[in-house]
């Protein structure tokens, strides 16, 4: 199969090594200089080119703000019968430009980022497929998933967003607690170090997806999950309730299991 990628960041050139030795692939970026260590694949920088290529599947690989602007740049060049796809972690308004469009479509949403993820060792890793995607172009991302030892979700876009809302904003919305009341540890231990590394990966991402994740409709409500139970332990805390403490904990560790 042809495929085109739209961004030579961090997973277009994942996906570029992943898919570059089975299909013919074409990376294209608009900065050429993010070219430079592609291998065996077709690189370009100029939009034009696309057409000569003539892809069958196009993975839209750009951040998120520029996810609709990047299809509109590319889609004149595009066949009909071309599927185009997006990995993005957050659906806005991608439901209402593929209803607009006339041609097929895959969304899917490997849950895993190059900050945090092994990206050779992907087996405790999980990706959603959209289910009102195209029904060849899930069956591709199937495949490539399965390949990849990625655990296979299929959910509808509100799906995805309620699942993101819990999955993503809930640590996202923690860790930048944690991040805001911060001090500098002269001599920090191993639980505080840790929660740092894991907030200085999360701050590292780019601002317009935190923002998008945590402006998700179902976000909110998970906040106030997360205030509710804060208020609780203070209360614990406050009151040094020891009782209260252990079915506090015990609560938590259920949880977890």
């Amino acid at each position: 199969m042809r495929i085109l990628i739209l961004g030579a960041g961090k997973m277009g050139s994942f996906f570029t090594d992943t898919l570059c030795f089975d299909h013919e692939v074409a990376l294209f970026d608009l900065d050429p200089k993010r070219l430079r260590y592609v291998f065996n694949t077709v690189r370009m920088s100029k939009v034009e080119e696309i057409a000569d290529f003539d892809p069958e599947l196009v993975i839209n690989c750009v951040t998120i703000k520029n996810t609709i602007a990047a299809f509109e740049l590319v889609t004149p060049y595009l066949s009909e019968r071309c599927i185009i796809s997006d990995i993005a972690s957050v659906k806005t308004g991608l439901p209402e430009y593929y209803a607009a469009q006339k041609r097929p479509y895959v969304s899917t949403h490997p849950m895993f980022g190059p900050t945090f993820a092994t990206l050779s060792d992907l087996r405790s890793h999980n990706a959603i497929i959209i289910a009102e995607s195209d029904f060849m172009g899930k069956m591709f991302f199937k495949e490539l998933y399965r390949s990849l030892k990625l655990n296979i979700f299929e959910y509808t876009f509100e799906e995805h967003d309620e699942t993101i809302a819990y999955s993503l904003s809930i640590p996202f919305a923690t860790n930048l607690a944690f991040a805001s009341v911060m001090k500098h540890q002269e001599a920090p231990g191993t639980t505080f170090k840790k929660q740092m590394m894991i907030a200085e990966g999360l701050l590292s991402e780019d601002d317009y997806l935190l923002q998008e994740i945590l402006f998700n409709p179902y976000t909110s409500e998970q906040l106030i999950r997360i205030q509710k139970q804060l208020a609780v332990l203070q209360q614990i805390v406050e009151k040094k309730d020891a009782l209260a403490m252990r079915d506090f904990l015990a609560l938590a560790r259920k949880n977890i299991e």
